[in-house]
This record gives C-alpha cells, structure tokens and sequence, in this order.
C-alpha cells in the first residue's frame, strides 16, 4: 500500500483537539439519492465527506485534482453472539477517498466501486493481527508499527447506526448527541458520522496544527450533499 497523497490535512500533529459538529440531515433524503443512483446510503455520506475535504483544499489555496486520501475505518470482528465481551477486537479497512473529483456522481460512484472492493477483504484481518502482536511488544516497536499507519491514513472514520427515534433521559429529550473517532500515531483528522431520529450528523475532530478550522470542513457537507441531489434530479429517468 503506498503512502497517502500529501495534503495540508497531514503532518505532524501538536496534540490540540479542534472539534466542530453539524446539524442533522433528513436520512431519507441521503435514502432516496442511493435508491436512485444504486448506491449505498454510505457510497452516499462518504462521497459528500470526500466533496467537502475537496473543496476545503481548495479553498486554501491547494488543488486536490488527481489526489486522493485513505480513511482507516475500523472494522467489527466479533460475532453478534459475543458482542456482550470486554475488550476491543476490531480491524482496520483502509478506505480510499477521492477528494481530487468535483463531479459528485462521478465521485459516489467512485466511492461505491472503493467499498465494493473492500468487502471480503482480509486487510482487516490483517490489521487486526498486527495490531495484536504490536500489543505483546516495547513501546519503541509499537509506536514503530502504528507510525507506519499513519503515514499510509490521513483520518480514521466511522459511521455509527444510532436509535431509529429519540430517546429521553429524566423527562427529557435528547435531541442530538455526538461521537469523536480515537486516533493513533500521527493521523490528524477523525470523522463521525451518526443516524439519530430519522437524521444524520457529521462531526470533525481535527490537530489544530494541521486543520485549526475544522467548522469550515463541516460547512461544507451539506452544500457537498444538495450538489449531489440536485444532479440526481437532473439525470434522465425512465
């Protein structure tokens, strides 16, 4: 696997957490493009998470045309039947994004034939085997290991499936809650994603070294999304 594209979003890392969240999207909206472009309500999210990085790269003066960065997503390895168990058992599925693509159906669909070829992986697997003997080792070999994650990821994200409805707490409804991604070695960037009642959120955890501003990222997802819709809705329907 070779390196990641070298961007602004990469670097070395001063340990300051910047963190910005947006405001949930209809789900069924991001249901209805997928439905009509044969895609993946992920396919979908993950193209408007590469169309806002794009565009903020731009915005700052760099042109992300013809690269692209890799997002390690973590990957469940425990069977549902044990999923009551201590302890971590995950892999790590490195997701390349393509950030250098402005047409957003030519980059969903980018995004789609990506996942397709992840699934069946064993580079979870894989990852899983070397993040436990990294485990059973000396911190200089550890940090050693998870370095060369790094320099191969600019992000970690995940996409959590949250309750269906709202939830209440005391009385009270909860009308949004948030996550943020943990991350190792130098990788700068960690993205959430979360459906909650019927909506979607994205949330941005960032090094304020590599990307001070995360806000603007998060700006960006919904215009990145009705980008996508509005070009959906122009395509020629039988």
């Amino acid at each position: 696997m070779p390196d990641d594209s070298p961007t602004a979003l990469k670097g070395k890392p001063i340990g300051k957490k910047v963190v910005a969240w947006s405001e949930p999207m209809p789900l069924d909206r991001v249901k209805t493009i997928g439905k009509g472009l044969g895609c993946s309500i992920n396919d979908v999210l993950l193209a408007c998470v590469a169309g806002a990085i794009g565009a903020y790269l731009r915005e700052q003066g760099e042109d992300p045309a013809g690269k692209e960065i890799r997002a390690v997503v973590p990957v469940n390895l425990r069977p549902l039947e044990e999923a009551w168990k201590l302890g971590n058992r995950f892999g790590l599925a490195p997701l390349v994004l393509p950030v250098g693509i402005e047409n957003p159906i030519e980059r969903v669909y980018a995004v789609r034939r990506r996942m397709s070829e992840l699934k069946g992986s064993y580079q979870p697997l894989l990852a899983f085997a070397v993040l436990a003997v990294a485990g059973l080792l000396i911190k200089p070999v550890q940090d050693a290991l998870l370095g060369v994650f790094a320099k191969k990821s600019t992000a970690v994200m995940t996409n959590v499936p949250g309750p269906a409805k709202a939830l209440s707490l005391c009385g009270s409804t909860i009308r949004q809650n948030m996550f943020w991604v943990p991350a190792s070695g130098e990788i700068g960037m960690g993205v959430s994603i979360l459906t909650y009642d019927g909506g979607v959120q994205f949330g941005l955890i960032t090094d304020a070294q590599l990307c001070p501003h995360p806000q603007k990222i998060i700006d960006r997802f919904e215009p990145e999304f009705e980008k996508l819709l509005l070009l959906t809705l122009m395509l020629p329907w039988n």
